[in-house]
């Protein structure tokens, strides 16, 4: 499926508190392996059909939307952006999850999606799959690690990034948008 245009059709009005956090220093300790059967494989320019399957997958059930707008070419060419790598979480041939990485600021690597499948949430695997992308964004040496989540995503994604090692650095209000025909189920909790 394309992109869908962002500017015409009703939407769905909503409000997200939206967390900013930072990691100035890698991970101590060892990292936990990943249970058996699982890999993680990087995609470098990954087509668009794939990355649409990667992000609608993990993103549905958290109103994941404005790369579902985004047109092809815009999003073909981000993709193709060597500052950009999309890394797949794979357990056997099935898509496990996903995370993307942004080197696109210099001295900071910003981990901008990552997430589960959602068959995949409760199997012990989510914890190891972070600190892997926390892993692969220090392998680039950055002055830091960043990433945010807001109130429309899994309700555990802050307290998992805080156990990781990040720190919150602030919060915002955002009001969002969403357009219906994407299809997403916007909580009554964050409906304006």
């Amino acid at each position: 499926m394309g992109a869908l245009n962002r500017t015409t059709g009703p939407t769905t009005r909503a409000a997200v508190v939206v967390t900013f956090l930072c990691m100035d220093r890698p991970p101590a300790g060892p990292a936990p392996a990943l249970p058996d059967g699982y890999r993680i494989v990087r995609h470098p320019a990954p087509d668009i059909a794939f990355y649409r399957r990667l992000y609608d997958g993990v993103g549905q059930d958290y109103c994941w939307w404005l790369r579902r707008t985004m047109p092809d070419a815009e999003l073909g060419a981000l993709l193709r952006d060597p500052a950009i790598g999309v890394n797949v979480l794979w357990q056997g041939e099935r898509i496990a999850g996903f995370f993307e990485l942004d080197c696109r600021v210099a001295g900071e690597v910003n981990l901008a999606y990552f997430g589960l499948m959602p068959d995949q949430i409760g199997r012990g695997v989510g914890r190891a799959f972070l600190r892997a992308a926390i892993d692969a964004a220090w392998a680039f040496q950055p002055a830091s690690v960043r990433v945010n989540t807001c109130s429309a995503d899994h309700p555990r994604a802050l307290d998992a990034y805080v156990r990781a090692g990040f720190r919150q650095v602030r919060t915002m209000r955002e009001i969002w948008d969403i357009p219906d025909a994407l299809g997403l189920v916007v909580p009554a909790a964050l409906r304006l």
